[in-house]
């Protein structure tokens, strides 16, 4: 008998954890809130998968909102939830050397003025952006209040709001059984959040697509869950791109994955085919880190308007003004399909995708990706990895 026979076999990890049971599904994946991507088509194909399916809302009104939900329903009999962005007015200060700071009243004009520039130079068309009469505005608590009482009304089993939102009315949500998840990108933040009542929090590292936080993920999530202990479940989020992320990520003592820039490779996401085109050819230097978009740090594909903002002498406006100066540019190149100036928002995991896939491969190989990961990391003399070679060198 050889000595590797001697060694009582490992367990086989499996991929369940208590966020299964407490969401209801089969994986421990979660789609990452993608406003604007994540339609009923790839929530609901997230969760016929085994994950929950987000369906994710920015600049919908209420009605919109509910025929969404309505049509979700449609296509699942399987748990999901809903995701609000709701840009704050608060924003970091990230001053950079010889740069303008004035008030936003004062400068805006100029920074318009700037906007209308690059349209000209670069072919661009301004589009028609009013919204319907009597729409709540948007970025304001009736906003918020106004899609929490959708999802009340509508019997969603989860809801989630966007990085640094103000939290809806947890009280009524909890009244009527509905599971709110809510991303940290601090532990300071996960920790308030975790007081406030939420139900699972989301350790969002830097490496995330869209709204940015300051911590990368290796580091933020084992502080996340040392700070909440067993209290409340821990998703892990930013940078997660395959399932060997998906095993990092429970190994730092998560129960969970969110994940979004690997679902934008998704045949159901509502991805323009310029933007689709952007994201396979994305490498590991092709994101960056802007104020440029919404007035907080958003990390996104790099592009024309991205590096001619960064070389302005303007100083972003805070949230929701910017929005003002960059939402038309953005408009005008989704409508004219261009990838040069509005390639698409994506975390740094984008250089990991390739192809165009259905979403329930992707989730497949999420899952299969882990389990052979964890399968390597808890059997070491069972796999001649590089791994396994230098810990049996280890001496004892």
């Amino acid at each position: 008998m050889s000595a590797a026979a001697t060694i009582p076999a490992m367990p086989r990890p499996r991929i369940e954890t208590r966020l299964c049971r407490l969401l209801g599904i089969q994986h421990p994946i979660v789609l990452a809130g993608m406003p604007g991507i994540a339609g009923p088509e790839l929530t609901a194909a997230v969760s016929n998968a085994g994950g929950l399916g987000m369906l994710a809302v920015h600049a919908h009104m209420p009605d919109e909102l509910r025929a969404l939900i309505r049509l979700t329903r449609e296509l699942t009999d399987k748990p999901f939830g809903v995701y609000v962005a709701l840009p704050d007015s608060r924003t970091r200060e990230m001053p950079r050397q010889g740069k303008r700071a004035r008030l936003p009243a004062d400068e805006l004009v100029d920074c318009l003025e700037f906007a209308e520039s690059f349209m000209e130079q670069h072919g661009l068309e301004l589009q028609d952006e009013s919204g319907p009469p009597g729409a709540i505005p948007l970025c304001t608590r009736a906003f918020l209040e106004a899609h929490v009482q959708v999802v009340i009304e509508e019997h969603v089993p989860v809801f989630s709001v966007g990085l640094g939102t103000p939290l809806p009315d947890l009280e009524a949500l909890h009244d009527h059984g509905i599971l709110v998840i809510a991303p940290a990108g601090t532990v300071r933040d996960a920790v308030r959040l975790a007081t406030a009542g939420v139900d699972v929090v989301v350790a969002q590292g830097h490496e995330a697509g869209g709204p940015n936080a300051p911590v990368g993920t290796l580091p933020l999530v084992p502080q996340v869950v040392d700070a909440l202990g067993p209290r409340l479940p821990v998703l892990a989020g930013g940078g997660i791109g395959d399932g060997r992320g998906v095993a990092a990520a429970l190994m730092l003592g998560a129960e969970g994955a969110w994940i979004g820039t690997a679902f934008l490779a998704a045949r159901e996401a509502r991805l323009p085919d310029f933007q689709r085109c952007a994201l396979i050819g994305a490498g590991d230097d092709s994101t960056v880190v802007t104020r440029s978009i919404t007035g907080q740090p958003l990390r996104t594909l790099r592009s024309r308007w991205t590096d001619t903002w960064e070389r302005t002498e303007f100083e972003p406006l805070a949230a929701p003004y910017q929005a003002r100066i960059s939402g038309p540019v953005l408009a005008a190149a989704l409508n004219s399909g261009r990838a040069d100036v509005h390639p698409g928002t994506a975390g740094a995991a984008a250089g990991l995708i390739r192809s165009i896939r259905p979403t329930g491969d992707i989730l497949a190989d999420l899952v299969s990706g882990a389990r052979a990961a964890l399968d390597q990391s808890f059997d070491v003399g069972a796999h001649p990895t590089p791994l396994a070679q230098q810990l049996r060198r280890i001496p004892s």
